[in-house]
């Protein structure tokens, strides 16, 4: 019989699975921002259980990211995380928004294993000598970007950051908006930055974009701005299930739903 690739040994799914992407290491280029928004924008983008962090703020990291996969093969990809602050049964994190990716295999593993809010986008990460720019376009919009100029050394860090997100299964039955129950999950993000600057001049533009709706989220201080190398290594876990009707209301965010904003995708 021909070779079939599209079926696998219980073997081959084993040894897939420990070489998921998102469990190795990887070398990153990132540039972190965190900015005050609006306390009552902030308590709004949550859905429950998740409750309001002591601070409104969101976070919004851009990153060059190549993932080791084996020794003779690197993937690298441009990513961005925006979310905002977060606690759940006393552990703070970042309940993901968005997270715009360069490539449909960083895409595609994030959203069905942990649900994470991922689209595909066009990521532009420079650095020139000190000077670093990062733009972020879906659809011909390009709504988020930051730019400035690497200062101070903060010198090297390790440390372990977690995200929130929901793992949900839209129905096919048009008389139910979900199969089950969504599933809340946790990411843990371990960090080993070999370096860290402060950002002079740093300048983050949220844009308009009715599909990566942002701009909703308004600037009201930037807090800090930093650029960052080093290395990251990430796995997640489910903490429980919700009622679909407490995710319902920030599913379509995932989704490019254009529904009344007057344009095509």
């Amino acid at each position: 019989m021909a070779r079939l690739r599209y079926v696998r040994s219980l073997e081959q799914i084993k040894q897939a699975r420990e070489a998921n992407p998102e469990f190795l290491p990887s070398t990153v280029r990132s540039v972190r921002c965190v900015y005050e928004t609006d306390p009552k924008v902030a308590r709004a983008l949550l859905p429950k259980p998740l409750e309001a962090a002591e601070k409104p703020e969101v976070c919004v990291t851009f990153s060059h990211v190549a993932m080791h996969l084996s020794p003779e093969r690197t993937l690298e990809i441009g990513s961005a995380i925006f979310g905002v602050r977060a606690v759940y049964d006393g552990v703070p994190g970042i309940f993901l928004l968005t997270m715009p990716m360069t490539t449909e295999q960083a895409v595609i593993g994030g959203r069905e294993t942990y649900g994470e809010p991922k689209k595909i986008a066009q990521i532009e990460f420079t650095k020139d000598g000190d000077k670093v720019a990062v733009e972020v376009s879906r659809m011909g919009m390009t709504y988020l970007s930051v730019s400035g100029t690497v200062g101070q050394a903060l010198g090297p860090r390790e440390f372990v950051e977690y995200g929130y997100c929901v793992k949900a299964s839209p129905s096919c039955d048009p008389a139910r908006a979900l199969d089950g129950d969504p599933l809340l999950v946790r990411l843990e993000w371990q960090h080993k930055h070999t370096g860290a600057w402060q950002m002079n001049g740093g300048s983050l533009v949220l844009g308009e974009s009715p599909l990566d709706p942002v701009a909703d989220v308004p600037v009201r201080r930037l807090v800090r701005c930093e650029y960052e190398e080093g290395g990251t290594q990430s796995n997640g876990r489910v903490l429980r299930s919700i009622p679909g009707d407490w995710f319902l209301p920030f599913l379509h965010g995932r989704y490019d739903d254009a529904s009344g904003v007057g344009i095509e995708v």
